[in-house]
């Protein structure tokens, strides 16, 4: 068999390279587990600890980790409610700068450009319904803009890694 034809080639329509399967292996762990140590990594996917540690730097370096975090409880931290907040720009002809004048809002969790009738979706989280409300007055007043709110009553599960 020639090379061209190897399983290992991707170009040939053959199986992943066994080093992309290590990488994509490190990068499911740590996205479970971004506190995960090399040695247990090493022992996840049958490397040495420095070559893991090596492989986690590389993967660094491409930008396919971009940082570590620590996964918060909302609701432990007293904010129970979240909601998704559709938003649209009262006049079309103003400034797409939304985003800017709606990020120094911390109960704004997440900020989405999407297509369709709204411009943006807001994940937010706060600590009731009249906390909600008020959030909703002050996106309107900061960026100028009609809402669409839908509250979430259960999360069967979220920030999933896509590895």
């Amino acid at each position: 068999m020639s090379s061209s034809n190897s399983p290992a080639d991707p170009a040939a329509g053959g199986a992943t390279p066994p080093a992309a399967d290590v990488d994509r292996a490190l990068l499911s762990a740590l996205a479970r587990d971004g506190r995960a140590s090399f040695t247990d990594l090493a022992e996840r996917v049958g490397l040495s600890v420095s070559a893991v540690h090596q492989r986690v730097r590389r993967l660094e370096q491409r930008g396919l980790i971009t940082g570590y975090a620590a996964q918060l409880d909302a609701k432990a931290l007293g904010l129970p409610l979240t909601a998704f907040v559709s938003i649209t720009p009262i006049d079309v002809a103003q400034p797409d700068d939304a985003p800017a004048r709606l990020a120094r809002l911390p109960a704004i969790e997440a900020c989405h450009s999407v297509a369709g009738m709204e411009s943006y979706i807001l994940k937010v989280r706060v600590a009731s319904p009249d906390a909600l409300e008020a959030l909703l007055q002050e996106i309107r007043a900061v960026a100028n803009v009609t809402t669409r709110t839908t509250v979430v009553l259960s999360t069967f599960y979220e920030d999933r890694p896509p590895v």
